[in-house]
């Protein structure tokens, strides 16, 4: 650690500072050098040329953190789109001796240098993999567009890495995607339907978990990932109560979603992990309000969020209708019992009567089939 009025432009942190490193790498034997903190590339030569070790810097860290993790094809895509534009302005040449020479007339004089040869190269890959990512983006929104024939609100679990993200997603969908204890085990969005206790039934997604400063390179490379917590209607801050760092943890989230475009949504905060935390804590913790506290892993405090959630949730609120169908009209029936709660249903003169709750999207979709109720028939419960 060093305190300075401002940041060395030549080696961040001041060549007297550099030269305790150096002694220090000796002494130890050590022979990689990582800064948390970003470098620029002039800084990360310079600091190599004094050191004479190789230096990673913060960025650097979390990309190959990431590279790790990237199990899908979307996902390793992404990775090596942001790895590249993080090696883009890094690369380094060695000069005239590996140039081409150009032997003919019009030719450059000594011709194209192997360092523009290998920017030219990444850059092609940068715009290969861009056009990729751009079609999963389409395909995305086509899905989305898909789901909004009738609309299914997507919730989305978001927070600092490994606050039990993808344990809560697990525990509310009966699923079982990859919970690991690891820095961004999860890169990949996975969609999983959840029947709220208003019988609503919403996606949950469970995101990629966020860090402080999170770095450009990344938020670039996984905008069609994090789409999908702009394009959510509705947000859950999931924080890991015990942490000592909880607060400004989740200050780190909510800049990323600021950064993202995302901050505006509706939110619902969530303190996980209560089980870590003492009776006294979690009596302290509760008190305070403003969230929901729930244990992923034993299951406390489900029904309370699920309750939450079905409260938070404005997006196509549930009404009560009246609805009959002919015996031939089995499909728009089925849509009741698949996206509302029936309450009643009677057989009158060959049709189905139906009283139910639905969400007011499946009520415009079902508008020719609206009736009132009859006197003898279902009644308001």
């Amino acid at each position: 650690m060093q305190n300075r009025d401002r940041l060395d432009a030549a080696t961040l942190v001041g060549k007297g500072k550099l030269e305790e490193i150096k002694a220090l790498l000796t002494a130890t034997g050590a022979d990689l050098l990582i800064f948390d903190s970003d470098l620029t590339p002039t800084q990360q030569r310079n600091i190599e040329n004094i050191t004479d070790r190789r230096v990673v810097d913060r960025t650097q860290v979390i990309l190959d953190i990431f590279a790790r993790h990237a199990r899908t094809r979307e996902g390793q895509l992404q990775v090596e789109l942001a790895q590249l534009n993080y090696l883009l302005p890094r690369l380094t040449g060695r000069g005239v001796e590996m140039s081409r020479l150009g032997g003919g007339i019009g030719t450059r004089g000594p011709g194209e240098t192997q360092l523009e040869m290998d920017r030219r190269r990444i850059r092609r890959r940068i715009a290969l993999l861009e056009e990729s990512l751009e079609t999963v983006r389409r395909q995305r929104m086509q899905r989305r567009s898909r789901r909004s024939a009738i609309p299914v609100p997507t919730v989305a679990i978001t927070g600092y890495t490994n606050a039990g993200k993808s344990t809560l997603f697990n525990r509310l969908t009966q699923s079982h995607v990859t919970a690991s204890p690891q820095m961004f085990a999860t890169l990949d969005p996975t969609l999983r339907h959840l029947d709220l206790p208003s019988r609503r039934r919403v996606l949950l997604s469970d995101t990629v978990g966020f860090i402080r400063n999170l770095p450009h390179t990344l938020i670039k490379a996984f905008r069609a990932t994090l789409e999908e917590v702009t394009e959510a209607a509705l947000i859950l801050l999931v924080s890991d109560s015990s942490s000592p760092n909880r607060a400004q943890q989740e200050e780190d989230v909510r800049k990323v979603l600021h950064e993202i475009g995302a901050l505006d949504k509706p939110t619902l905060q969530v303190w996980n992990k209560v089980d870590l935390l003492s009776a006294t804590a979690l009596a302290e913790l509760k008190a305070r309000g403003g969230a929901v506290p729930v244990s992923a892993l034993t299951g406390d405090g489900m029904d309370e969020l699920l309750q939450a959630i079905d409260r938070s949730l404005t997006v196509d609120p549930v009404e009560r209708v009246y609805l009959r169908f002919g015996q031939t009209q089995g499909r728009e029936l089925s849509w009741v019992y698949e996206f509302g709660r029936v309450l009643r249903r009677e057989e009158h003169d060959g049709k189905i009567e139906v009283e139910a709750e639905v969400p007011h999207s499946l009520k415009d979709r079902l508008q020719g089939f609206l009736t009132r109720p009859r006197a003898s028939g279902p009644r308001p419960a």
